[in-house]
């Protein structure tokens, strides 16, 4: 798998931050504020957001191992350009989300909320996190929150060619997101305002936006 993907999926991670902060950073902060008051908060804010790394990789190789094996059955491997062609589009509505141009990602974020409303009644039985240790399932469970950030990201994990390289992907996307989840659960204010400040997410948005032109022109050509 190509480098520049990993540092794709980490910088869809980075620059998506803010959005991020809107779906997570509630739970990041309610795991912070939930702590103990005799312990240290890291620790918990740590397990939470390994646990959901955990997740996020998870369904990377999920859905990298089945795409890779229905090519492999279907030795049908035009498919898996239009796959990424459609990823690089997926990758173009995220950046319009983001910069908030264009909202037509939450209809997208609604059809996981099937799921979610089967597991979200789960997280009440894990609190209160009495030891960091118990935030890794609570963050597992909530790394399967619909978020159409999450969705762009599996979208490239989907056509990377086999499970390994699905769930490499979403790591690297889950470590982009990681600073601004650890700063949000630890209170640090100048960063979550620079990360909802529109200006930021917009120059965000039109980095994301240019990438994912980028790519579906590149795509486009192998195509045709």
């Amino acid at each position: 798998m190509p480098i520049s993907d990993l540092i794709a999926a980490f910088t869809v991670g980075l620059l998506g931050a803010g959005h991020c902060l809107g779906m997570c950073g509630g739970v990041a902060a309610a795991v912070s504020m939930g702590t103990p008051q005799n312990q240290h908060k890291l620790p918990f804010l740590l397990f939470y957001n390994g646990g959901r790394l955990l997740s996020y990789g998870l369904i990377g190789a999920i859905a990298g191992g089945l795409v890779a094996g229905v090519v492999g059955v279907t030795q049908i491997t035009q498919q898996l350009l239009w796959l990424r062609l459609a990823a690089a589009i997926m990758m173009i509505l995220l950046a319009l989300y983001i910069g908030r141009f264009w909202n037509g990602l939450a209809y997208v974020e609604k059809v996981g909320q099937v799921l979610w409303k089967r597991l979200s009644p789960l997280s009440t039985k894990l609190l209160p996190l009495r030891s960091p240790m118990a935030a890794l399932p609570f963050g597992m469970l909530w790394g399967w929150l619909p978020c159409g950030l999450v969705y762009s990201a599996l979208s490239w994990a989907a056509v990377a060619g086999n499970a390994l390289d699905g769930l490499l992907i979403m790591l690297a996307f889950g470590l982009g997101t990681l600073p601004a989840m650890i700063l949000v659960g630890s209170a640090a204010e100048a960063t979550k305002n620079l990360l909802n400040n529109l200006i930021f997410r917009r120059i965000s948005s039109l980095i994301l936006l240019m990438y994912g032109i980028v790519t579906a022109y590149s795509v486009y050509n192998q195509l045709y």
